[in-house]
This record gives structure tokens, sequence and C-alpha cells, in this order.
């Protein structure tokens, strides 16, 4: 045989063949027809594990064998002439199988193999199929038990180590995805709803942001009491914030005060509930590396794209957060388009709950009556200003003694006024409260980043923030097809000069046979 050419197999697909009628001849056995079904279901899985990877390394073998010599050209202009048989390895779904294929070298210069580009093989020796399973499980579950669940799924073990690698790899086409992506076809007339918010993760200590590993270490210098005691009001400094930010479109949806006041009672109305317009084309995610800044301008890109005409009502729905205020009326001006900034009605409901317990007993008809009736002055247009200074001045009249609570309300309405105008809000329908994007803190983040001992990397838990981010907005398919075309442009195509040479580029695939016209 030429030391360039691999010898073809003498006869494919025979150790497939053998593996299944062993199979077969194993399951029509007289002792196999009085087991267990389970027992039957477990080994047709087990050995037909194996049958699908003889299927797959005969199939590699007659790939090798049809492969033809090219003229190969690198990137660097160098041309390899020199060509051998090289062989690698590959870890697939089924288990290992090699990949023998021609190398072609040149004197002092790194080789090139056009049949890798052929296949799109990935540069380490786990398959890509086997790389998106790894990502699937890892944006579930932890990394531990994304490993048993692999290997109890395909029966091949992939370190904890490797599989975070891989889903590494695996998200890395996450901002090229969407930016390259077809802006979503909306509803001229929706409203278009932005909103943002953060959640912590707890990280390891050398990649908290500056500010917070100086905090923990200094705290970590401090002995003069248990490590693991905290005082009162103070934090650990052991998380990160993830920056969490949702474009969706709605439609207007105009409603009463009595209408709101009944859907945050214990008894909701089906009825309306049913006719409350659903969020569409929501696209959510969230950062852990990026910091909010940052996270808006990409949230303002994402509504232009689906708006560039500016025509449609911005809305952007908020907690009271200043700098997030202030970084929203930026983004605003920097792209000149007008917003609507809506403070979320349910943390304004959490300061005025904490503020009739100054004034009334926890749990009592007459706290719950306090907060109701300040909750209609501000849905029926009183100005926020107004609230507060009415409860600041019973509060003093009152001579309350524990009043912190209700001066924080007051502050926080006095802050946000501009933003809690709610009559205005129902009337033009726009919504008031942060229900998508307080899920999506919930389930991008604290699901799977906030469990018990867990810390992550910086890496690690950006990736797996994209990841489930993929798979909440519904775009992880297509997001794989568009994964696997940048893999083969960055570790294939990216070094040749030129078109990437195709040593299987004399097989024709089978076509219909063409018919003749009999007259």
């Amino acid at each position: 045989m030429e030391a360039y050419k691999i010898a073809a197999p003498t006869a494919p697909f025979d150790a497939c063949r053998a593996q299944l009628e062993q199979m077969i001849a194993r399951v029509s056995a007289p002792d196999s027809l009085r087991e267990r079904h389970s027992d039957t279901e477990e080994y047709i899985a087990t050995a037909g594990r194996e049958l699908q990877r003889r299927m797959l390394q005969e199939q590699m073998d007659l790939r090798g064998a049809a492969e033809r010599r090219v003229s190969v050209r690198g990137d660097d202009g160098v041309r390899r002439t020199s060509a051998r048989v090289r062989t690698r390895g590959l870890t697939s779904l089924f288990g290992g199988v090699s990949v023998a294929r021609l190398v072609y070298e040149a004197a002092a210069m790194d080789y090139r193999a056009p049949l890798d580009a052929t296949l799109n093989l990935p540069t380490e020796s786990y398959s890509h199929s086997l790389r998106r399973l790894a990502a699937a499980k890892a944006a579930i579950t932890s990394f531990d038990e994304a490993v048993e669940e692999i290997e109890s799924a395909t029966g091949v073990t992939v370190p904890k180590r490797q599989l975070e690698q891989l889903v590494q790899r695996a998200a890395e086409d996450f901002t090229q995805f969407y930016e390259s992506s077809s802006p979503h076809d909306d509803d001229p007339d929706d409203l278009l709803v932005l909103t943002f918010d953060a959640k912590g993760i707890v990280m390891l200590k050398r990649d908290l942001r500056p500010a917070t590993r100086k905090a923990a270490e200094a705290k970590a210098k401090r002995r003069d009491r248990p490590m693991k005691r905290l005082a009162r009001g103070e934090k650990r400094n052991r998380k990160r914030m993830a920056e969490v930010a949702a474009v969706y479109a709605i439609a207007p949806f105009p409603r009463t005060t009595d209408d709101v006041v009944r859907e945050l009672g214990p008894v909701r109305d089906l009825d309306a509930q049913r006719r409350r317009p659903r969020p569409s084309n929501k696209r959510v995610w969230a950062s852990v590396v990026e910091d909010a800044q940052t996270v808006i301008e990409t949230t303002f890109q994402e509504a232009l794209r689906r708006d560039p005409q500016k025509r449609r009502r911005w809305v952007v729905l908020l907690d009271g957060n200043e700098t997030q205020i202030d970084q929203v009326r930026r983004g605003a001006h920097k792209h000149g388009v007008h917003v609507t900034i809506v403070l979320d009605l349910i943390h304004v409901l959490e300061y005025l709950w904490k503020a009739a317990y100054c004034f009334h007993a926890d749990g009592t008809p007459q706290a719950e009556a306090w907060v109701q009736h300040r909750l209609r002055m501000l849905l029926d247009g009183t100005s926020a200003s107004d609230v507060a200074a009415g409860m600041t001045r019973s509060a003093t009249l009152q001579s309350l003694v524990e009043r912190a609570a209700v001066d924080r309300c007051a502050d926080y309405l006095l802050n946000n006024a501009l933003f809690i105008r709610y009559a205005e809000a129902l009337h033009d329908g726009l919504p008031i409260a942060t229900g998508v994007i307080e899920g999506a803190c919930r389930y991008l983040v604290k699901d799977r980043m906030d469990r018990t001992g867990a810390r992550w990397s910086l890496v690690g838990a950006e990736a797996v923030l994209r990841l489930r981010a993929l798979r909440t907005n519904g775009d992880f398919d297509d997001y794989w097809t568009f994964h696997l075309d940048a893999e083969y442009r960055r570790r294939h195509a990216s070094r040749y000069e030129g078109d990437v040479p195709d040593p299987l580029a004399h097989i024709r695939p089978n076509r219909p046979p063409r018919l003749r016209r009999v007259k």
C-alpha cells in the first residue's frame, strides 16, 4: 500500500452484522423468552450501543478509504505536499472510534487534514453530538449529576472537568447567534417591553468583582468571632450579580383599579386571565460577565432590531434601582427613542406592607385595609408624593417610635414618583408588574445556580446562563446549527487559503434513474 493511501475495508460492516446476529440469537433464545422484560430491555440497550459504535466505526473506515489526495495550501500561504496516514480518536455517543485520514505536512509547519474539515471534527476528542448532550444536561442539572446521566444514557464517561470545558465551548457563539438572527415579526401595534433585574451567584473568590473580593479578604482577616457567624445586616461578600434582561411584545390591555385589585386578591378571575394578552416573541438572557450598562445597551440593540423606525410604544419596567434608571435614560437618549418607565407595582406593595406593620399588627385586617387604601390611591391617580406625605404625617401625629419602614416607603415613593403614574398606565394598557423578569431571575439563575454548596467560576457560570437562556427562548436547536457552522469556519475553513479542498469530491450522491421518453 502507498504511504499516503488508506486501505479499503475487506468486508465493510461485517462487524455490524456479526453484532446484530449475536443480539438476535440472544433475544430469541429460549432462556431469553422466559426472562423479565426489563432484563431484555437492558441487554438491548447495552448491546445496541456497541452495534451503533461499530456502525459508526465502519462508516469512518469507508470514508478514510475513499479519501483522495488533494492540493493543500494553508492560511499561511504554504503548500503542504507531503501526505501520510494519521489516525485520531473520537469519543462519540456510542463510545470510542478511530478516524484514519491523510494529513498534509511541510517542513517546520503544522499539518492540515482536509477530511477533518469534511467531517467537521472537533479539536477535542469528544464529538459534537456528545458536546450537545453535555450542554443540554448541564443546563438543567449540576455537573456531577450531568456526568452520571450521560454515562447512564450512553455508557460513555466524561469526567467533570472535561464536561465543564465542553459546556463552555458549546456556549461560545451565543452573542453572534443573536446578533445575526432575523428580528421577530411583532405586531406593529404591540407594546415593546424591556425589563431588567439582577440576581446574585455564589462565586469562587478569584472571580468576584474587585470591590466584593476586597471586602471578602478584609473580613477573612478578622479573628474576633467565628467566621461563619454574621452580624445583623452583614453580607458574606461571596456573590457576583448576574444581570438579567428581557424583551418581549404584548398587546395593550387597558384595565381599571378594580381589575388590578381583583387580580392581586386571593381569588383570581379566570375569565379575566383568559382575556389577558400573553407576551410574545420573548427573549430573556442573563450575564455574570457583563455589567448592567452593557446588558442594557444589548437590550436596546435587540429592541431596535425589532423596531428600527422607533414607531412603537417602548415600555421599560424597573424595580426602582437608581443606577438602572439612570442607565436606561442614558440609553434612550443615546438612541433617540422615547421610553415610558414604569415602576413595578409588586415592589411598591412590598414597601407598603412593611410600612403598614408600623401602624397595625402583622396579619390583621386593619393592616390589609391600610395597604389597600393606599394602593387604590396610587392606581386612581393620586400622586406618589401625596401618598408618601400622608403616611409620614400620620406617623408623626401618632408619635410612632418604630417608623423606619414608613420613612423608607415614603422615600421610595418620592424618589420614583415620576414612574408611579399607574392611572395613565392602566388607561393606556401598559404592564405595571415585572412578572416576566422576576420569573427569568428564578428559572434562569436561581433554580440552577443557587444550589447548596455550589461555587461558580466566571466562565462556567456564563456558559450555563447562556445555555439556559437558549432553552428558555426555544432557540437551542437553531443555535446548535449555527454553532456547528461557526465551528467549521473557526476550526477548519480559517486554516486554509481559499476554499477547503474536499478529498471526497469524487463521490456523487445517489440520484434516481432518469426516465426516457418513449414515443
